[in-house]
């Protein structure tokens, strides 16, 4: 498929996904104007009011929350952290923490997809060099594939947005990538939420990533990485000792 009509069916798809998202916030009858959270303010403003809104329509909140998850995530949109802190602002830690997992997970892979089908001539002749680097180290992980890719998401060395686009194009297997996604966010998720169920203290998006909390993360990390390490270093003994 040519650049050009990747960009046209990519338009289309991107133009009813937009109009279907407005259709929906429409349904909300409410006068504050519903729409993607540009700063902590906004973003408290927005949570005071859905919260309100959801105690009579909160199915409602809940459908239309996931579908606008769901496109910031397909379509690679900046500020996932808004909608992460918003999700637990509205539904609290038990639903917000899974919730905001799948979502981006299925965003993520939803964007997978779209990258698979419009993406590959775009991708290689604006990334030529990143997308060869990044296929050099999937080959060479080939063997624990999974925990490279958790790596990935743990220790970022590419922008998440870079490695949801760029996976297919290298050969990253659909499953994989979608639980290496689920699992490897799920640290960065969870304080999202978390500064979500307290989000009227907040005054500042730093106060999320204090040196308590970071640790934390960083603790998280190591223990979803060791089983990738330890299966290396066997390998590698295997190999030596033949």
């Amino acid at each position: 498929m040519s650049i050009y009509k990747s960009l046209v069916g990519l338009g289309i798809i991107f133009g009813v996904s937009t109009l279907s998202l407005l259709f929906l916030s429409k349904q909300l009858e409410t006068k504050f104007d519903i729409h993607f959270p540009h700063d902590l303010e906004d973003l408290k403003n927005m949570s005071v009011v859905l919260h309100q809104y959801q105690q009579d329509h909160y199915v409602s909140v809940v459908v239309l929350f996931c579908a606008a998850y769901l496109y910031k995530q397909a379509f690679a949109i900046p500020g996932s952290v808004f909608t992460n802190v918003l999700g637990g602002a509205l539904f609290g830690t038990w639903i917000g923490f899974p919730l905001v997992c799948v979502l981006s997970a299925t965003g993520a892979t939803t964007c997978f997809m779209l990258s698979k089908t419009f993406g590959k001539q775009l991708l290689i002749s604006k990334f030529p060099n990143k997308l060869s680097t990044l296929q050099q180290q999937v080959v060479a992980n080939k063997d624990r594939l999974f925990y490279f890719l958790l790596s990935a998401r743990l220790f970022p060395m590419s922008p998440n947005w870079f490695l949801n686009m760029a996976s297919p194009i290298i050969g990253v297997p659909i499953r994989s990538f979608f639980l290496s996604v689920l699992v490897g966010l799920m640290p960065y998720n969870f304080i999202c939420v978390k500064t979500g169920c307290i989000l009227s203290s907040v005054s500042s998006m730093n106060d999320m990533f204090s040196f308590s909390t970071f640790l934390s993360m960083l603790l998280v990390a190591i223990v979803a990485v060791l089983p990738g390490v330890l299966m290396k270093r066997s390998s590698s003994h295997d190999q030596s000792g033949k």
